[in-house]
């Protein structure tokens, strides 16, 4: 029984971790840029569908996905663009945004935790192997299962799949053959920081919402990115259930030792394959 739950509650966080990390690895192997607010978007999306549950659990998520895409264009367009090539700069350019918008979060929903209750559907328990798991977690499994079954068909079976890959593989070359790189950026930023956005709204049932979500976040999504391999999605689907499974039986079971167990896997996979599970040799 004990396994059991465990292995579904890591599987849950692991689902929420997977919508973190695919609009960051997604961010960072096209466009190269190391966005450090992206955790910030996650806990922005999370206070968003807070304030809009009212209207509905579906659309509170929309609403976090809708206004962290429109936030995420306009920073993009007047912030990243213009820190282009500069890696430094990107850094610390996100990173102060990071900080501007947990600022404004706690200005505007002050400094205490706030609970979103799940859809009123998935309130239950459902019967699995004896126990009763919460059938709002098995969903969150199942979310992140669709999630990436779309985006791996946007990717691997449309025209601007075939024009992000065309970017990722030779930016100039895609230039030269009519892509327009510079709006495919915005328009993967945006899908990025969405992803992110509705990851946290879809979280907020689970873990609340609260100062430092953000900073508790973005580095297990860096995790799974060094661990499944930059820009890759099937990678950021299996590094953020193993991320899940470590950090959930860690806490569990070794708690002292917990971010210990969680980084080990990431020093291993630097020593033996820099570029990540899933990731390409570079040429």
């Amino acid at each position: 029984m004990f396994w059991i739950n465990g292995l579904l509650n890591s599987l849950a966080f692991g689902a929420i971790l997977f919508l973190l990390a695919i609009g960051f690895s997604l961010i960072f192997g096209l466009m190269r840029v190391a966005n450090l607010a992206h955790g910030a978007f996650f806990m922005l999306g999370g206070y968003i569908a807070t304030s809009m549950i009212g209207f509905g659990f579906t659309a509170a998520v929309l609403a976090a996905g809708v206004v962290c895409a429109v936030f995420g264009g306009i920073i993009e367009r007047t912030l990243v663009r213009r820190l282009a090539g500069r890696e430094l700069a990107q850094v610390l350019g996100t990173l102060g945004l990071a900080f501007i918008i947990a600022d404004q979060c706690l200005l505007i929903w002050s400094g205490d935790p706030i609970a979103q209750p799940a859809p009123t559907a998935l309130r239950s328990a459902v019967q699995i192997a004896g126990i009763a798991f919460p059938a709002y977690r098995l969903a969150l499994i199942g979310i992140a299962i669709v999630a990436f079954v779309a985006i791996w068909l946007l990717v691997e079976r449309t025209t601007l799949g075939a024009r992000i890959r065309a970017a990722v593989d030779d930016r100039e070359m895609a230039r030269a053959t009519g892509i327009p790189v510079s709006r495919l950026f915005t328009t993967v930023f945006c899908v990025g920081v969405a992803l992110a956005g509705m990851g946290g709204a879809l979280a907020a049932p689970i873990m609340s919402v609260y100062p430092g979500l953000d900073a508790e976040m973005l580095p297990l999504a860096l995790l799974v990115v060094i661990l499944g391999g930059i820009g890759s999605l099937s990678g950021a689907f299996v590094g953020s259930m193993l991320i899940g499974v470590i950090y959930t039986f860690g806490q569990m079971l070794v708690p002292d030792l917990a971010y210990v167990i969680l980084f080990l896997p990431m020093v291993a996979v630097l020593a033996l394959r820099p570029q990540g599970l899933f990731g390409r040799q570079p040429a």
